[in-house]
């Protein structure tokens, strides 16, 4: 009981000092240093090789660099930025149904044992020596089950590679967050692209990432409103009831 006390009085303290600090002022911003984007912008990786030839005619307007005029403009290397849609419509809907009965019979009866019977039919006359346990059992079960879901989200988000797997797939992260009034709105996207499926626009679709992970959420007083309290959810967690 003194363990279940300290600890409700503890996320109580928890609570009240991550809400005080949100009093009378907006959600302040992650900040934009110190994460694996700037990392990755500040420390591109060096070149496998230098061509001396690009080095030469990185003025010329036809060269074959990327700052040509016709130059591969895609993210190739680290530190590069490009842009990943996320436009997701999907609708599910899944319906089952199960139905299942048994039944059973079982008869037991002992017409000759020694005289068994014949005594058992005069100590107790009811008694009924050809039939003496008579089992019958019977069990049925249904059930039905259905599924419904439909998401709708389109977004559009500047990704930075952060890593050039050896077999040339680009790691990619990134986020960003939009500030209303008193609410924030975080969306964060990582996972893996080919450098082939990168379109001539520099962007990428969700559904080409490999191990996609899309988080879009917020935080701020309306959120806050939404969520149970931490004692609740402590509560939750610990009854049994």
């Amino acid at each position: 009981m003194k363990i279940f006390t300290a600890i409700t009085l503890v996320s109580m303290l928890l609570s009240a000092c991550s809400s005080t600090n949100q009093i009378g002022k907006p959600p302040s911003f992650n900040p934009a240093i110190e994460t694996v984007e700037h990392s990755a912008m500040i420390n591109p990786g060096l070149p496998l090789k230098v061509d001396e030839k690009r080095l030469v005619d990185r003025a010329s307007l036809w060269s074959g660099t990327r700052q040509s005029l016709l130059g591969d403009r895609r993210a190739l290397q680290r530190g590069d930025i490009l842009t990943v849609v996320v436009d997701v419509d999907e609708k599910a809907e899944i319906s089952n149904a199960s139905d299942r009965s048994r039944s059973g019979s079982e008869d037991f009866g002992v017409p000759e044992f020694i005289g068994f019977p014949q005594r058992l039919g005069n100590r107790f006359p009811g008694a009924n020596p050809d039939s003496l346990i008579g089992i019958n059992t019977s069990s049925s079960s249904g059930g039905d089950g259905s599924v419904k879901r439909k998401e709708k989200l389109t977004l559009r988000v500047a990704a930075t590679v952060v890593d050039v797997l050896p077999n040339g797939v680009l790691s990619i992260s990134g986020s960003q967050e939009l500030r209303v009034n008193f609410e924030l709105r975080e969306l964060l996207v990582t996972g893996y692209v080919r450098p082939a499926d990168i379109s001539r626009q520099n962007e990428i679709t969700y559904d080409k990432i490999a191990s996609a992970r899309v988080s879009y959420g917020g935080r701020g007083q309306i959120t806050d409103v939404q969520q149970p309290r931490y004692g609740q959810q402590i509560l939750d967690a610990v009854l049994p009831f």
